[in-house]
């Protein structure tokens, strides 16, 4: 596969820190995401022709159904990743991608993306008129209120900045609490749902995992996306009382990847991208993303 673009995840801070959850190989090549085109194919491949824009799974084995650790050789971890000019695949491990998606769109998705949308709908269906709640700004949360709008669903999103919540209004946001004015913002999400709570939480730190639980209806689901260091431990009467589900999700199979990739085709969605980098800036790039609180994702170009 010759490689037009990548982007970066919170994962690949975690691999270069060693505080990764997942083994990491000796040396290994780094990034999760990326897209590009079948260069060339090895004997019996049918899944794919030269020529083809694909993306790469992050979990080439994970092909459908519930994950499994046979399954946990990862992208950019334990195998060798995408920020390299070729790579060789498995032809199990790529993904068509939209027609009219940019390869530097294209390379959001495999993390990101698929995380999301594993979260709303790997565990129970998400329905027309329920209520997501999404926290902050960064890929995963800005797919999921994406994906959530797709399916008719209700977003609140938190956020730090009023800039930042003028801007998920933008995306569709139906409402925006910013933590820092109102650091109690689960009780806000109570007051903005009747006091119900909502259906989802698309929980991205582990430091508010509490509040989010306070935030969840009843048989709510917590989708517990990653963990931040220094994030706080759980009180065990908080999960009890409010009657949710917390539940790990660890990015997405290739079927969630199509299935997300056909809803994106149809609503003719873009992920949001915050900046661009070329291939000879990726130190740049990974200092960046480091440094800012990007609103999206950070890409980097080949071409």
């Amino acid at each position: 596969m010759c490689v037009r673009a990548n982007s970066l995840n919170f994962r690949e801070l975690s691999v270069l820190r060693g505080t990764y959850p997942l083994p990491v190989k000796d040396d290994v090549v780094m990034g999760a995401d990326g897209s590009g085109e079948i260069a060339a194919l090895g004997d019996g491949v049918t899944r794919v022709r030269a020529g083809d824009r694909v993306a790469a799974a992050m979990f080439p084995r994970w092909i459908d159904g519930p994950f499994t650790w046979e399954y946990a050789p990862q992208i950019g971890g334990s195998l060798d990743g995408m920020m390299n000019e070729f790579v060789v695949l498995s032809e199990e491990a790529v993904v068509g991608i939209p027609e009219y998606l940019s390869f530097s769109e294209a390379a959001t998705l495999p993390c990101a993306a698929v995380t999301a949308w594993n979260a709303l709908t790997g565990a129970r269906s998400l329905h027309a008129g329920d209520t997501v709640l999404t926290l902050g700004s960064g890929g995963v949360s800005l797919f999921a209120l994406q994906f959530a709008r797709l399916f008719g669903a209700r977003v609140i999103a938190t956020t730090s900045t009023n800039e930042k919540a003028e801007r998920l209004r933008a995306l569709g946001a139906h409402d925006v609490i910013n933590y820092k004015e109102t650091p109690d913002w689960h009780v806000a999400v109570r007051e903005l749902t009747g006091g119900r709570g909502v259906d989802q939480v698309i929980e991205t730190s582990g430091a508010t995992l509490e509040q989010s639980l306070k935030a969840a209806a009843p048989e709510g689901l917590i989708n517990f996306i990653g963990r931040l260091a220094g994030a706080t431990s759980l009180d065990a009467s908080v999960l009890y009382n409010s009657i949710a589900t917390v539940r790990v999700v660890a990015a997405g199979s290739r079927a969630h990847f199509i299935a997300m990739n056909r809803a994106i085709a149809v609503a003719h969605l873009r992920p949001v991208i915050d900046r661009v980098f070329t291939f000879g800036e990726i130190p740049d790039a990974f200092r960046y993303y480091e440094a800012v609180q990007p609103f999206g994702k950070v890409v980097i170009q080949h071409d």
